[in-house]
């Protein structure tokens, strides 16, 4: 159950992982930036990875969801695709600093938390593979390993959080865009 205390420890715990990295983040650096104690930080979660933990399954549900609901929407397998990536990257843009925390600090997770998130991204890659499976069936994707293409076509968003700063060159709306038509342009059959 989220509480105003917990999701100000989230959020903290988010910028200071995002700036300074989990190795180089104190429970008390989170403590500061949330304006709490650092034993407050132990109410609400037993141990700092606890916290990484429950930031990296946040995002990562938001993520999924968004790709679920993309994923449920009308028109053909094309433009499933292309509206699954185009809700991807744009989640991911708005959500950079997140999203740069669970990538880059999924190994520091236990291996019983990796499990966990490992299968929240299978699910993702599933979607995907579901959608090429179906413009593959209707003979409008040429894929030949709907694996590797699902995990390349989704990096399109994810690896966006490396290098993407709010303000710069693309709003999230353009990326978004921009990596729906790529997608989609990677995919279509030969001629």
């Amino acid at each position: 159950m989220s509480t105003p205390a917990r999701d100000r420890l989230l959020d903290a715990a988010i910028e200071a992982f995002a700036e300074r990295g989990y190795g180089s983040t104190t429970t008390r650096d989170i403590a500061a930036r949330a304006r709490m104690s650092p034993a407050a930080v132990y109410v609400h979660h037993a141990t700092k990875e606890d916290l990484l933990f429950a930031v990296s399954l946040r995002g990562h549900q938001r993520a999924l969801d968004v790709l679920s609901s993309a994923a449920r929407s009308e028109g053909s397998p094309v433009e499933r695709i292309a509206a699954m990536v185009r809700a991807f990257s744009q989640w991911h843009a708005r959500n950079s600093r997140v999203g740069r925390v669970v990538q880059y600090e999924f190994g520091a997770l236990t291996p019983e938390h990796r499990a966990v998130i490992a299968d929240l991204r299978r699910r993702m890659e599933h979607l995907m593979q579901d959608a090429l499976a179906a413009g593959v069936g209707e003979g409008v994707c040429e894929v030949t390993d709907l694996r590797g293409t699902a995990r390349a076509v989704l990096s399109l968003s994810v690896d966006l959080v490396r290098w993407f700063e709010p303000g710069r060159a693309h709003t999230p709306d353009e990326l978004g865009q921009l990596h729906a038509d790529l997608a989609v342009r990677m995919l279509r059959p030969s001629a």
